[in-house]
């Protein structure tokens, strides 16, 4: 009995090293689904229809996004049922003028999700300054958790906009 002990105390650790390795990234990864019932080893994807009327971010690569099935090169600006190839390239050329839409849209978003690209990058105050003065919250996060939080808000049915660096740009 104490020779299947010691294989196990052997065969564990070594089980539990290789399930902690993070597995290669794909170069065109997926996007989380928005409901999600977690396991030690997957998660599963309780849901696969999504209404038709909807935008939904699918996936995300370093140069851009996939939205509803279709590939979006560069930076991309979303909202209610629009979507928009937007200039800036980075975090850097993100300015009052780039965003300026949000001075004309009605009505006007509760919250815009800016997505940095790869990191979390500082945002210049008078730019915040100007997205308070429509009305809207800001959120300043990494690409791709603003494209999940984007869909997830948008399933609420809240009133959500995304401004979006692809996600291989840093600074």
């Amino acid at each position: 009995m104490a020779a299947p002990r010691s294989k196990l105390a052997t065969t564990l650790p070594f089980l539990i090293r290789n399930l902690r390795k993070e597995s290669p990234k794909p170069a065109n990864q997926t996007l989380p689904s928005l409901r999600r019932a977690f396991s030690l080893y997957d998660q599963i994807n309780l849901i696969d229809k999504v209404p038709e009327d909807q935008l939904r971010f699918q996936g995300y690569s370093d140069t851009g996004f996939t939205v509803n099935g279709v590939d979006y090169e560069g930076s991309v600006l979303v909202y209610e049922k629009l979507i928009m190839s937007w200039s800036p390239k980075k975090i850097s050329e993100i300015t009052q003028e780039s965003l300026s839409i949000f001075k004309i849209l009605k009505p006007v978003p509760d919250i815009l999700l800016l997505g940095c690209g790869r990191y979390i990058e500082p945002i210049d105050p008078e730019l915040r300054r100007f997205l308070r003065s429509t009305g809207m919250k800001l959120e300043v996060i990494d690409s791709r958790n603003a494209a999940s939080t984007f869909n997830i808000l948008n399933e609420e049915g809240r009133m959500v906009a995304a401004a979006l660096l692809p996600y291989g740009v840093s600074s």
